[in-house]
């Protein structure tokens, strides 16, 4: 059954101000109260899982092939675009392999392993992890929907300031305007998109560069070939992801280990053969030297240096998919280790080949193992891809329940580590765009060149530069806010950064016209559906907000609410986690009926990475107990996820039972009205409750199940000891009917009831406004999952409202 009702509102803003509290929001208020007890009493019974030094090494292991393919390929043509025109002198091969040396420790190894990596937010990594953590320590979220009951969660972690301090300064300096709130915001947008961007990029470039290697004993070959089997890598990549990212790195793995053992062997090989005095570049006297001898040509070359760190921007995003601790073991004792011997070995075989600069890492492999390392080079080369994808699929979900991306079907790939997830949709949108950018690179020539090796650097520069230019400012506040860090440190830290990223991005800005384009067109399309979509989901929030109906009207409509009042249980959807959503004046308005159990469910997404199962939902009544009305919030964190089963419809009525419970249970032992129930405990606690067959005194006074959970507000246990049999047998008989009136309800029929509003830019609004709105966000939330989708309701059941906004 489903119902459409139209209306334009007039959204009236409410006032805050003293002057506008009278009687009628004194009754709202004594009639709707927040959930500051229910939250509060919840336990902090989250744990972070530990792992066993043999599972860490396991996950080390795993994340070889998911995090640092992109990364452990970049031997593979750094000095070939570093001198594209060839080398002039052997002194400039010290100079750039001292440039790598540094680049790949200040950024990989120093910034992002050993610093990044620990601002994570409980093992979620990525720009909106980060913008998680600052939500959490300042007020600069977008949409207002945070509670204060919201910070009693047990991953609600954030710390306090003293108001003289910077970081009080900085967090009100942030706070005062909207428009900062909204820099912020889109700074973090750009850099996702950024990596989105690359996350196109990458597996285009690396299977082109794997497809192209048939060209090396086959010179003649057409590039149509080329590209056919670079399509056919492709759609097979991309159709492997549903598998998880488990399974992907248990067969990707192996292959980058024995690659990174190959090329550190290799490497070590041609230093102790050719020259061992290319150790010297460890010294960086030797970039001041390049610089000063090269000139511009040094400056602008810097873009190949620049690609020995391409693969460091997802390296923070896959966080999700492995613990930190996996992730710099993996990098601290195989991949910079490897890499630095790498580099070091090509640079020993240039300075007696300088002519060989085109394909010098083919060049310097030992005749006898050619072969071998070449297919395992090919590979490795089509592995390259898998950070950018794992990564977009993070940072995806992320965007997702923070109210930045369309609502996608997101699917966990491993019950032991949830950061595992895999998105259908957005998969075979990256193969279809990577197919796309594949095709569009089928003239140029670099595809075939004499090692098989095609990169088209300018594109990677950007993006892979940008989105760590991002991080660096989002660090910055964190060491501020989140880490309260001493000025000299974050000036340090900054300093550092921004000296190495500036420099490379001054590069960037003179092939911005070769190419360096490509991935901006493709991060600005992403960021309007990103930034669009936020929008339309702000001002439908404001909308809920402005237009929510007076409590107090409620009550005097009387307990019938002035309908007919049928059997059965309607839940009611809305963004609210507080008052009357507008659909259901609206729909008791037009309709006759409404059911005998109202309960108003608030689904919302808090900027914290999981909400424990034993804290996700908070229930109250509301209004007098024969209106039969109360309110639900689930909450979640951006890793959890709606499972579609009737899992979620289940513990919503567990919870409503067990408040039910508790409530009557609370009116036989106390004497007080100054009570607060809430919702879902404790698996332990649940069971003693609804085993009990009304010993109720019995089950508080346990010091067991009290020590686990302090479920009610009791003045003392002795308390609910000395309480007389009569009130026990009262209660008993009230809990037996509120029970068995919710069964009866239940039985009846559960209708859930949704608002369907349509946003829509108003007659007068500029030309841009009536495009984003009208058109994109239009046909966005047209093609997007429905939330009766996402919560499995069935068709039959789902009553939707239709309302229309003009913003």
């Amino acid at each position: 059954m489903e119902l459409s009702m139209e209306m334009t509102p007039r959204v009236e803003v409410e006032e805050d101000s003293d002057n506008n509290k009278g009687s009628m929001w004194d009754l709202d208020q004594k009639l709707d109260q927040p959930m500051d007890e229910e939250a509060g009493r919840l336990r902090n019974m989250y744990r972070e899982k530990k792992f066993s030094a043999l599972l860490l090494l396991r996950l080390a292991f795993q994340s070889l092939g998911v995090v640092y393919g992109d990364l452990g390929t970049s031997p593979l043509y750094v000095f070939y675009n570093t001198f594209p025109h060839g080398i002039n002198d052997s002194e400039d091969v010290i100079g750039a392999l001292s440039l790598i040396i540094y680049s790949l420790t200040l950024i990989p190894l120093l910034k992002y392993v050993f610093i990044v990596c620990k601002a994570n937010d409980n093992g979620q990594g990525g720009t909106f992890a980060l913008y998680s953590l600052l939500c959490r320590h300042a007020k600069v979220r977008t949409i207002p929907n945070q509670h204060r009951t919201d910070e009693e969660l047990t991953t609600y972690s954030r710390s306090t300031f003293n108001e003289q301090s910077f970081a009080a300064t900085t967090k009100r300096w942030l706070e005062r305007y909207a428009f900062r709130r909204n820099a912020l915001l889109i700074l973090v947008l750009v850099g996702t998109c950024m990596l989105i961007g690359d996350g196109i990029l990458t597996p285009a470039i690396s299977v082109l560069s794997a497809s192209g290697g048939i060209k090396v004993n086959h010179p003649k070959l057409s590039s149509d070939v080329v590209i056919v089997v670079a399509v056919v890598i492709l759609v097979g990549l991309f159709s492997m992801q549903h598998y998880g990212t488990d399974k992907v790195s248990w067969l990707f793995a192996p292959i980058v280990l024995l690659w990174f053992l190959l090329i550190g062997g290799i490497g070590l090989f041609n230093i102790w053969k050719y020259d061992t005095g290319v150790l010297k570049a460890f010294s960086p006297v030797y970039i001041y030297r390049y610089f000063r001898r090269g000139g511009r040509d040094s400056w602008t070359s810097l873009g190949g240096i620049m690609l020995s760190i391409t693969g460091t921007e997802a390296l923070f995003a896959d966080l999700s998919h492995f613990p930190v601790s996996a992730v710099q073991i993996a990098f601290t004792l195989v991949v910079f280790p490897c890499l630095l011997l790498a580099y070091s070995g090509q640079a020993a075989y240039l300075m007696q080949n300088k002519e060989h600069v085109v394909d010098a890492f083919y060049r310097s492999i030992p005749d006898k193992i050619y072969w071998p390392v070449f297919i395992v080079a090919t590979a490795a080369a089509v592995v390259a891809s898998q950070a950018t994808i794992s990564a977009t699929f993070s940072i995806i979900k992320q965007a997702l329940a923070l109210g930045c991306f369309p609502r996608v079907k997101v699917v966990h790939t491993s019950k032991k580590f949830l950061g595992q997830i895999y998105i259908p949709d957005i998969n075979w949108i990256l193969m279809i765009l990577c197919i796309c950018v594949t095709a569009g690179f089928k003239n140029q020539s670099q595809i075939g060149n004499a090692y098989g090796k095609f990169i088209e650097e300018n594109d990677l520069w950007t993006a892979v530069v940008i989105v760590m230019l991002v991080t660096t400012l989002l660090m910055i506040l964190i060491m501020l806010l989140v880490w309260r860090c001493h000025w000299i440190l974050v000036l340090l830290f900054t300093g550092l950064s921004l000296v190495v990223e500036c420099t490379y991005f001054s590069a960037v800005l003179f092939k911005i016209n070769q190419g360096g384009w490509v991935p901006l067109v493709i991060a600005a399309a992403f960021l309007v559906i990103m930034y669009v979509w936020h929008y339309g989901t702000l001002k439908r929030y404001e909308f809920e907000m402005h237009s929510k109906v007076s409590m107090a009207w409620i009550v005097g409509l009387g307990p019938s609410l002035g309908l007919v009042r049928v059997p059965g249980i309607g839940l009611v959807y809305t963004e609210l986690a507080r008052g009357v959503p507008r659909i259901f004046s609206h729909f008791i308005t037009n309709l006759p009926a409404i059911h005998s159990v109202v309960v108003f469910v608030c689904v919302k997404y808090l900027p914290v990475y999981t909400v424990p199962e034993e804290e996700r939902f908070l229930v109250k009544r509301i209004g007098p107990k024969n209106f039969h009305m109360f309110r639900c919030v689930a909450r979640y964190g951006y890793k959890d996820l709606h499972k579609k089963d009737e899992d979620f419809e289940k513990k919503l009525f567990d919870s409503l039972f067990l408040f039910v419970r508790l409530e009557t249970m609370m009116e036989g032992c106390s004497d007080s009205d100054d009570y607060s129930l809430y919702g879902q405990q404790t698996e332990r606690s649940r069971e003693a409750l609804l085993n009990d067959n009304g010993n109720t005194a019995s089950s508080f006074a346990d010091p067991t199940i009290s020590s686990i959970d302090s479920i009610v507000q009791i003045k003392s246990p002795s308390h609910a000891n000395f309480t007389s049999r009569s009130s026990d047998r009262t209660s008993s008989q009230a809990e037996v009917d509120q029970t068995e009136f919710l069964n009866n309800c239940r039985d009846a029929g559960v209708v859930h009831i949704m608002g369907n509003t349509v946003v829509r830019a108003r007659r007068d609004s500029r030309f841009y406004k009536k495009i984003a709105v009208d058109y994109i966000y239009a046909f966005l939330r047209k093609i997007c999952r429905e939330n009766s989708v996402i919560f499995n309701v069935p068709h039959e059941s789902l009553l939707n409202v239709g309302q229309i906004f003009y913003v």
